[in-house]
């Protein structure tokens, strides 16, 4: 157990950004879930709405500096090739 004043804060800070990481990692992952599963319904429009709502929650994580720049082009890049696969 923590026993100065710095290391208690610090399990303080780590406890706060771990739950704040978990929530972010936990959108991401919801929001390429949502693609995914408008890709396979086949369902053009509803796939498209979710592409774009997954572009900008990924690019706004890339700001936040959650994850980088090129692992955000990544996954867009492979949602957009799944999106415009529905013909």
């Amino acid at each position: 157990m923590a026993n100065n004043k710095s290391a208690k804060k610090r399990i303080l800070v780590s406890a706060k950004k771990t739950e704040r990481n978990r929530y972010y990692r936990t959108k991401i992952k919801n929001t390429i879930k949502a693609v995914h599963e408008a890709v396979e319904a086949s369902d053009k429009a509803a796939a498209t709405i979710a592409f774009a709502t997954a572009n900008k929650s990924i690019h706004s994580l890339v700001s936040k500096g959650f994850i980088k720049k090129t692992t955000a082009a990544r996954k867009v890049s492979r949602l957009h090739k799944m999106v415009n696969k529905i013909a």
